[in-house]
């Protein structure tokens, strides 16, 4: 397994239209399941609604982990994503 921890920088948080380019991204590795933790709560990087649902606003540290075959591609692939949009 690995992971990352990141502080969002968009002043507008992890809103809809980077949530949905996640979940498209996160799809790519179908063999490899990726999660996003914010707090107590952790959900799949492939459902937009519960991504939406972890309510990340700007400042906030979440926690992202890949677990699977590809976890070395999928986490490196995460974090440019998330230092790229967030």
């Amino acid at each position: 397994m690995k992971e990352f921890n990141y502080v969002v920088n968009d002043p507008l948080g992890l809103h809809a239209r980077p949530a949905g380019m996640l979940a498209k991204a996160a799809k790519e590795f179908a063999d490899t399941t990726i999660t996003i933790t914010k707090g107590p709560k952790t959900v799949k990087a492939t459902q937009l609604m519960m991504i939406m649902g972890l309510a990340v606003k700007n400042g906030d540290q979440v926690t992202v982990k890949a677990e699977g075959p590809s976890e070395d591609a999928a986490i490196a692939a995460m974090e440019k994503f998330f230092q790229d949009n967030l």
